[in-house]
């Protein structure tokens, strides 16, 4: 009876494994920079929109009645 041996190796879930794993971590960390702001600052701003007053011209005065 003939018995079967595996000479191809195999066993390469560890790289795959380590590969899939910087993956997540890549990817973990790139949400926290989107989801977060990242390490910007955070700035306030204060923005004051007023327009001039204008004064509209004055009307004339009425017409005297004729007599």
């Amino acid at each position: 009876m003939a018995e079967e041996t595996n000479t191809g190796g195999g066993g390469g879930g560890a790289g795959m494994a380590f590969i899939v794993g910087a993956l997540v971590v890549v990817v973990a960390v790139i949400a926290y920079f989107v989801f977060t702001g990242g390490m910007t600052q955070k700035k306030k701003v204060d923005i004051n929109v007023s327009a001039p007053q204008i004064e509209a011209p004055k009307v004339p005065d009425a017409p005297k009645p004729a007599n």
